[in-house]
């Protein structure tokens, strides 16, 4: 009776061990969803590389815009010294000019009396000079007292003083005083173009009287006009001096400038960000002060573990990669991605896993994604 017993608890026990899994079992399972085995027939049949992965420093693109302006020194504000009317003009805003070039005429009667004034303080200047030294002759001689030759220097020198001063003010009406005679002197004067460049405002119209303090045009040489970029305070320390960027505008964006961070601004603004300033590295007539443009600069991140762009998938909206366990055996491993650059991206495992001891797919990610899931969909 008891051997009858002692057997059927043999059975009993036999038969509950075969419907119950263990534990680790289901945990078992529930990892293997994530692997992905393929055999030696599929092996030969599809394109999988692996390879160790390893450290690299990949640039990251920082996206800023700002405006094209002109330094202070290339923007020439053009007046009439001695005031006067507007005779005739020409320019219109965006013309071209040419150093040299006459840009403007003016009349006024005073040009007229300075230059009178001019001629009549040379021929005083003569009659002076020549008493001068007639005095100087006497007064060696003792001809003549002192007193008496040193009224004569003084309107002598005095008379130099005037014709020195009035010819100064001459040159500043663009009146050339070794030329000026008494069958060339004229009401009007000619305002010259300072600089090579384009005009940017015209104040003034034919007719119109004008002061001296008066700004009748603005004038820019576009040589050396450069790119001021607004920058946040969390990417200041990323710009150094010397960076390269490429800057492009919204209506022609794929006419690319290339240029170079010249200055980093020391002061921020209310809302957290201050201004880098980059010169272009060649001009370009389409480039005006005020245009709004965009730019890219590339700094350097910290060192990251980095992959091939086809090692990488995207599934479900996350990135994973897949690691090879053994021979045609690999895990589907979550990640998260950085910066990329010529084919590769810098990759950070969300759980703990050391890359430096595995092999990872760097090419035909997606033949085992797909291989993954028509192995859960069967």
């Amino acid at each position: 009776m008891n051997t009858k017993i002692s057997i059927l608890s043999i059975i009993l026990m036999i038969y509950s061990s075969c419907n119950q899994k263990p534990k680790n079992e289901e945990i078992q399972q529930k990892s293997d969803s994530n692997v992905v085995e393929l055999n030696e027939a599929q092996l030969k049949n599809v394109i999988i590389e692996v390879d160790s992965i390893t450290k690299s420093i990949l640039p990251i693109i920082i996206k800023l815009n700002g405006t094209v302006k002109s330094p202070p020194q290339n923007i020439v504000s053009v007046s009439a010294p001695l005031g006067g009317y507007i005779k005739s003009t020409k320019l219109i805003t965006g013309m071209a000019v040419k150093k040299g070039a006459v840009i403007a005429i003016i009349q006024d009667p005073q040009f007229i009396q300075l230059q009178q004034d001019y001629l009549t303080a040379i021929v005083n200047l003569q009659s002076t000079a020549k008493e001068f030294n007639r005095q100087k002759l006497l007064n060696t001689n003792k001809a003549v007292s002192d007193k008496a030759f040193e009224n004569t220097e003084t309107s002598y020198r005095s008379q130099k003083i005037l014709v020195a001063s009035l010819a100064e003010r001459l040159k500043l009406i663009n009146i050339n005083p070794s030329r000026l005679n008494e069958s060339n002197i004229s009401s009007n004067i000619n305002i010259y173009s300072p600089i090579n460049g384009f005009v940017s405002k015209v104040n003034v119209n034919n007719g119109k009287f004008v002061n001296p303090s008066d700004i009748i045009f603005e004038l820019i040489d576009p040589q050396n006009m450069y790119l001021s970029l607004n920058i946040f305070e969390k990417d200041i320390s990323t710009i150094q001096i010397g960076q390269k960027l490429m800057a492009y505008s919204n209506s022609a964006p794929t006419h690319k400038y290339n240029g170079t961070v010249n200055l980093v601004g020391k002061d921020l603004a209310e809302n957290g960000s201050t201004s880098i300033q980059c010169n272009f590295e060649s001009y370009d007539d389409k480039l005006i002060p005020g245009m709004y443009m965009n730019a890219e600069i590339a700094v350097l991140s910290k060192s990251e573990f980095t992959i091939p762009d086809e090692g990488l998938v995207r599934f479900e909206g996350k990135e994973y990669v897949f690691i090879q366990i053994l021979k045609g055996k690999f895990a589907f491993t979550e990640v998260q991605t950085k910066n990329s650059l010529n084919g590769r991206t810098q990759i950070e495992f969300t759980k703990p896993i050391d890359p430096s001891k595995h092999q990872f797919v760097t090419k035909g990610a997606y033949t085992l994604l797909m291989a993954l899931k028509n192995t859960a969909e069967e």
